[in-house]
């Protein structure tokens, strides 16, 4: 019998290999969702009551066998509401691959063409305007310090958000997953003494969010109407109305058409 064990035990077949792979790939996506967001230490906290649960099944430590028990009947319920904005923001991006895009095509606007239209727009009326765009590096604590918006990205949401004498126009709008995450978000400001006396506020706290994280941030100057873009620390200003659309493009990996 023992032998026979053993045997099955050391039997791996490629049902495994694919079972391991995707377990792997779930828990792969979720610390990539949860990266710079407050979720993580709770989920690093479900690690640790699992590693319990095993320690006290494996040696029959009753009393702890009972309480974690009881925490696993109502766990379900708490983890759904604790990861809740996770677990939609998960679903959302899973609608958005390739592979549904092509099953189901929408007639949604374009993205960066309503970006490029409102920064035209804040540009011609010298409105200051700041558009963080997150990559892979998660924004979602940034997202905290502002108003949550989950809107559709449109060149009339963005123009009123940074009309003069809004609520939300000194803060930052977040775009995370072709949507507008939140507006009037607080920005870190770069520490490097270059932008210190020549530069004003937007334009400190644009290159210093591209210090911080892989995010491009677009900025407007309210005294200049001047359009910039801050990306991996450097700030790269004059950005010419015809060329933001194909800078856009560049830096944030969309593809380019083909002329």
């Amino acid at each position: 019998m023992i032998d026979l064990f053993h045997i099955a035990f050391l039997k791996f077949t490629l049902v495994d290999l694919i079972d391991i792979a995707i377990v792997s790939f779930v828990f792969y996506k979720l610390l990539t969702l949860m990266r710079g967001t407050k979720s993580l230490h709770i989920f690093l906290g479900l690690l640790f009551l699992s590693l319990m649960a095993f320690i006290a099944f494996w040696f029959q430590f009753e009393v702890l066998k009972w309480l974690i028990t009881n925490i696993a009947t109502v766990g379900i319920i708490v983890i759904v509401i604790v990861f809740q904005p996770e677990i939609r923001r998960a679903l959302m991006q899973m609608g958005q691959y390739r592979i549904f895009k092509g099953l189901f095509k929408s007639e949604s606007k374009n993205i960066l063409e309503e970006i490029c239209k409102a920064t035209e727009q804040l540009s011609a009326r010298k409105w200051g305007a700041l558009i963080c765009f997150e990559r892979d590096v998660g924004l979602d604590h940034i997202v905290e310090t502002g108003k949550k918006l989950g809107a559709e990205v449109s060149s009339e949401a963005l123009v009123t958000i940074f009309a003069p004498n809004t609520p939300l126009h000194d803060g930052a709008v977040v775009i995370q997953s072709d949507f507008i995450a939140a507006a009037g978000c607080t920005l870190p400001l770069t520490q490097n003494p270059v932008f210190h006396q020549s530069y004003g506020t937007r334009h400190k706290a644009a290159v210093g969010m591209s210090e911080e994280s892989d995010s491009v941030v677009l900025v407007i100057s309210e005294e200049t109407g001047r359009i910039s873009i801050a990306y991996d620390g450097i700030l790269n200003r004059g950005i010419e109305k015809d060329m933001l659309s194909s800078t856009l493009k560049k830096l944030l990996g969309a593809p380019t058409k083909a002329k």
